[in-house]
């Protein structure tokens, strides 16, 4: 006999699913709240941060659509699509954000502004939202196991692509839809998909926007079914499926979404980044970091030899002549030749080490210039995120350094303190007063008790 939760055979994978996400608990995981508040802080903090880029004034100039909704890092509102279109856009903006390390994709900057905004459209509660957080959060993790890799390879952005769905689910958890409307939403959504990576071409500023597209988009699919509005049950596995579109193949491991829904949760893993750049160079600039520590002249360095990943070197490392001079800082921050010069130069990548005027520098452009790669068929990405130097001096001597791990990560993951660091710099980098920042992370510490989530629930920034 079938057992009250689970779901009939023979259903398509959305069926599945929102079967699942009807019948889950995550709110009852152990980590649960202080993992959303933690993810919420660094969103906002991100936002907060990037309020003043011109990407940002971009994105709100473009949206004719007033509204009650939080624009955050901002004194005005917009409609709950335009808001959560600006939020998702400046949470992604400098690549500061967190990542899944499975995947990668980025799903913070997708799902908090979605689920935000439509918290505050529809008045929800903290606890719906946290049950939202984490459905969406969870849904975008483990789409990534379906065909692993392949959407990069397709030639599109795994946080557009996946973020679409998991801002559904997120939504659609917390308005507390029906199986049938998550279906119609999932099917919707396949339609609204989209994010190419050509963007690593020239620096060019379209993935930013890919989260605040994905979150606007779901939030949409669900208002879509909610009001009737059909779409197909098969979309995740049809032959004009979802994976068939964006992954170039009519095979996935569905069950890799699926199996242990609500009992083996992902969306707790989820890692924030220490430095402001692609995630996979992080563990190059912790081995450069360290070099660095030997008190060594860079002036000193006749080359350094990386070992890399296959799976990182056409996002990462070429083409490799482009990759050593990067245009502008945002170029930069897809860039591992850069991370490592400016790492072994400034000690850190963080904001200020990714400003235009830095990234031209003659000196990191020099020491870039020295660096190179090698593919280790062996290495473990995307399951794990590895780090190699191989330093040769002037005088022939070579030193070498190793890391096998993301700091950050889900195995040595940052603080409290260090996560509450990294929101107050960022809040004053977007000219925030340290009391103003202080007002922020009480409010949005306090967001998953409230019984009623509106406008006023967090503060406007000056």
């Amino acid at each position: 006999m079938k057992k009250p939760d689970e779901a009939p055979a023979n259903l398509s994978v959305a069926q599945r699913l929102a079967h699942s996400i009807v019948a889950c608990t995550p709110e009852a995981h152990p980590q649960a709240r202080s993992v959303a508040r933690r993810l919420v802080l660094d969103i906002a903090g991100l936002c907060i941060a990037a309020r003043h880029e011109p990407y940002v004034q971009a994105a709100i100039a473009s949206i004719d659509q007033p509204g009650t909704c939080s624009v955050l890092g901002h004194a005005g509102t917009l409609g709950v699509e335009g808001a959560a279109f600006v939020n998702g856009t400046a949470a992604h903006g400098e690549d500061f954000d967190d990542t899944y390390e499975g995947g990668p994709v980025h799903a913070g900057a997708v799902i908090v502004p979605a689920l935000l905004a439509a918290a505050q459209r529809h008045g929800t509660s903290g606890a719906d939202l946290l049950r939202g957080i984490a459905v969406g959060v969870e849904v975008t993790c483990r789409l990534c196991a379906v065909a692993p890799m392949k959407v990069h390879q397709a030639g599109f952005h795994p946080t557009a692509i996946f973020g679409v769905m998991g801002a559904v689910a997120g939504v659609g958890a917390m308005l507390r839809l029906s199986e049938k409307q998550l279906v119609d939403a999932f099917g919707i959504a396949g339609s609204l998909a989209g994010g190419i990576i050509e963007y690593l071409a020239e620096g060019a500023w379209t993935k930013r926007l890919h989260p605040g597209w994905a979150a606007q988009s779901g939030y949409r699919a669900v208002r879509l079914a909610l009001a009737g509005f059909k779409g197909p049950r098969t979309v995740f596995e049809g032959s004009h499926g979802f994976f068939h579109g964006f992954a170039n193949t009519p095979d996935g491991d569905f069950e890799a979404l699926l199996d242990g829904f609500d009992t083996h949760w992902l969306w707790t893993t989820i890692a924030f980044k220490p430095y402001a750049c692609g995630t996979m160079a992080h563990p190059y600039i912790d081995c450069a970091r360290a070099w660095r520590q030997r008190g060594i002249a860079s002036e000193r360095i006749a080359r350094i030899e990386c070992e890399t990943a296959a799976g990182i070197v056409h996002r990462l490392w070429e083409p490799l002549a482009v990759k050593r001079a990067p245009q502008n800082g945002y170029a930069a921050k897809f860039s591992i030749p850069y991370a490592i010069a400016v790492a072994l130069v400034h000690d850190n990548a963080g904001l200020g080490e990714y400003a235009d005027a830095r990234v031209q520098d003659p000196a990191l452009r020099s020491l870039a210039a020295k660096v190179s790669y090698t593919v280790d068929p062996a290495n473990p990405y995307p399951r794990q995120f590895t780090g190699h130097l191989k330093v040769t001096l002037d005088d022939g001597t070579v030193h070498e350094h190793r890391q096998a791990f993301f700091k950050g990560g889900a195995e040595h993951p940052l603080t409290d303190a260090e996560l509450e660091h990294k929101f107050h710099a960022n809040c004053r980098h977007g000219g925030l007063q340290p009391a103003d920042a202080e007002r922020w992370q009480a409010a949005l510490g306090a967001l998953f008790d409230l019984p009623r989530i509106d406008t006023t629930c967090l503060p406007k920034a000056p």
